[in-house]
């Protein structure tokens, strides 16, 4: 990837969480990636660079901000993500608003690739939204594991299915998450 206007003051930062270690960057523009939990400090630096080659480690009000939520949503906090200003820059029109759709599905919710497609108004566009969830920048902020088949199935998952079971059920607490209907939600098991 080449650098772009807005990647040359981007700034990393790499922290601890109770599932891994966790990189989020951002620049003066707004957030620019999130990895999800990895084994060690240097796979997820190694992460981040990869999306953002010239970032430098630092901390911006934003990313301590970022990753107090963050640590408090991987001990199952419900914690809300729609008020960060992403920067999309790299983003095809279709991809942004797909994401944007994406952001908007309640903690502890799922819904369907047609269900995104139709809310984009392109309602045969299921398999396109599938890719621009593969190409998501900002998993957890953009919470792609939300996104399931038509009947509830697990599908497609950067981080591999065992972890989009893993954030689906601890969203859902001691409850199970189903597909119902047109509306999926994840469901109290109690």
């Amino acid at each position: 990837m080449g650098a772009e206007p807005g990647d040359m003051d981007a700034v990393i930062l790499v922290f601890s969480t109770t599932w891994g270690w966790v990189g989020i960057s951002a620049g003066s523009r707004g957030l620019l990636a999130t990895t999800l939990p990895k084994n060690s400090r240097r796979e997820a630096l190694e992460a981040l660079l990869r999306q953002c080659p010239l970032a430098q480690e630092g901390l911006t009000p934003l990313l301590e901000d970022l990753r107090q939520r963050l640590e408090r949503y991987f001990l199952g906090q419900r914690v809300g993500f729609c008020d960060e200003v992403l920067d999309t820059h790299r983003a095809t029109g279709f991809e942004s608003r797909v994401w944007e759709v994406v952001r908007k599905i309640p903690f502890g919710q799922v819904r369907s690739y047609g269900w995104v497609a139709a809310q984009v108004g392109s309602p045969q566009a299921a398999r396109a939204v599938g890719r621009a969830m593969a190409v998501n920048p900002m998993p957890i902020v953009i919470p792609c594991h939300r996104v399931v088949g038509h009947k509830g199935q697990l599908t497609g998952f950067g981080g591999g299915l065992a972890m989009k079971r893993r954030l689906l059920d601890l969203e859902a607490g001691q409850g199970a998450w189903q597909l119902q209907g047109t509306r999926p939600t994840l469901t109290s098991a109690a």
